[in-house]
């Protein structure tokens, strides 16, 4: 019987090409995804999630994967990088899809009485309670299938609690307690984090992020090389970001505590000269 379950048709090449080097690494290792938790400080069905192509592994697991199995690092990040843009890439089109879908059910939606075929008037309330169904199905996964994984890495023998109650497992802040800190290291990342909007500059792509869970945003620049540089702005406070390593491509500002991921405008600026917007 085969140790793996066969990758989803629909993975993306680049995040395909990142799970199958996880999988020879822990081949290589002989170590179980249980052993990997045991390793790795992240938790047994996470680890089954990132090698099975159903969650990206984010990268403090990757870093510890490296570590307990012996492995070079460097070029294991590298690959990571490229799988978590097209991972990036993939929601923003599930995302719109699913927005046009509700929006073309709201234009056809017709009241009782008002003629056959006729549009209804009320495309917003139903579009809002397509979107808050939508809302609770995302909340419902992430209590179950998504549930409460590592995102944040925590000691393997000494996990790190939660600083509120009701906080997931590893997520360190919520709210004001977010802004200024580090998403990475709060726990924000990882399946509590996704796109909220995009756009390309030069050849980075420019991101803002945001944390439902944290209820705080960042702005993120991948593909980016030393030099180049992220602000985020919320009101009338900028953060900035910029590469701190010759061997890293992405750039990060500190979080903001926000209510809608809409509060915070990220740009970037590049060595090259070039500048954009979100």
């Amino acid at each position: 019987m085969p140790r793996w379950k066969d990758l989803p048709d629909a993975l993306d090449p680049q995040v395909r090409e990142f799970v199958t080097r996880l999988r020879r690494i822990a081949d290589g290792s002989g170590a179980s995804p249980a052993a990997l938790a045991d390793g790795t400080g992240y938790g047994e069905a996470s680890w089954e999630r990132y090698l099975d192509g159903r969650l990206l592994a984010p990268k403090g697991a990757v870093v510890a994967l490296a570590e307990v199995t012996g492995t070079d690092p460097v070029p294991l990040i590298t690959l990571w990088e490229l799988a978590e843009r097209a991972w990036s890439r993939s929601e923003l089109r599930h995302g719109d899809a699913t927005e046009a879908v509700l929006l073309s059910r709201a234009r056809t939606v017709t009241t009782p009485g008002s003629g056959p075929g006729r549009p209804a008037r009320r495309p917003a309330v139903f579009l809002a309670g397509a979107l808050g169904a939508v809302t609770v199905a995302v909340g419902a996964f992430l209590l179950t299938d998504g549930g409460p994984a590592d995102s944040g890495r925590t000691a393997a023998r000494t996990p790190a609690p939660s600083v509120a109650p009701g906080l997931p497992p590893g997520v360190l802040c919520a709210g004001p307690g977010c802004t200024g800190k580090d998403p990475e290291k709060m726990g924000c990342t990882g399946e509590h984090v996704t796109t909220a909007r995009s756009v390309t500059v030069g050849a980075a792509l420019l991101e803002v992020r945001y944390s439902g869970t944290c209820g705080a945003a960042w702005g993120r620049l991948t593909g980016a090389v030393p030099g180049d540089t992220v602000l985020a702005t919320v009101g009338g406070t900028s953060r900035t970001g910029g590469i701190t390593g010759d061997d890293e491509t992405i750039a990060y500002t500190p979080m903001a505590a926000v209510r809608e991921p809409g509060e915070l405008r990220a740009c970037a600026e590049l060595a090259s000269g070039q500048r954009g917007c979100t």
